[in-house]
């Protein structure tokens, strides 16, 4: 699967969150969206990604953006994720893989010198035509929303 890049549509998807309601990214057009996928709920890089994006939250909210977070565990395990750690931020499930392939956001990656198949930890900005107006692979969990603020010109220098 080929990767996305700025200018491309972004594929449509629609999953369940922790309470098991169906997001649809369609329903957010008009909306600039932040779609990022992350490997597991309640690890410890996934967890400080996730807080940090909920720490960011207002104020991205107040930038007009909305920020949903996708892995491939089950809406049960992520309404732990969500209340063990205090998340506001929309977490989606995609136990099936597919929208993370549809982002080429699971595949090959090396993971402590070894290629294994996995999620590959991805930030998507999609602005409000549908359109990818920032596509990030392998990005880091720590310092990630701090650079991505920046990337956007989000903070004020």
């Amino acid at each position: 699967m080929e990767r996305l890049s700025p200018g491309d549509t972004a594929p449509d998807f629609t999953l369940p969150d922790d309470t098991g309601a169906e997001v649809s990214l369609s329903d957010l057009r008009g909306r600039k969206v932040i779609v990022y996928f992350y490997p597991a709920a309640m690890t410890p890089g996934c967890t400080k990604q996730a807080c940090d994006f909920t720490d960011s939250l207002d104020s991205l909210k107040a930038q007009g953006y909305e920020v949903l977070g996708i892995s491939p565990d089950k809406p049960e395990k992520l309404a732990k994720f969500r209340e063990k750690d205090s998340l506001t931020i929309t977490l989606l499930s995609d136990a099936d893989k597919s929208v993370m392939s549809a982002y080429s956001a699971f595949g090959e990656k090396k993971l402590y010198g070894k290629v294994v198949q996995g999620v590959i930890r991805s930030t998507f900005v999609v602005g409000e035509d549908g359109k990818i107006e920032v596509a990030q692979y392998n990005v880091k969990a720590t310092g990630h929303v701090a650079k991505l603020r920046k990337d956007l010109g989000l903070d004020a220098a």
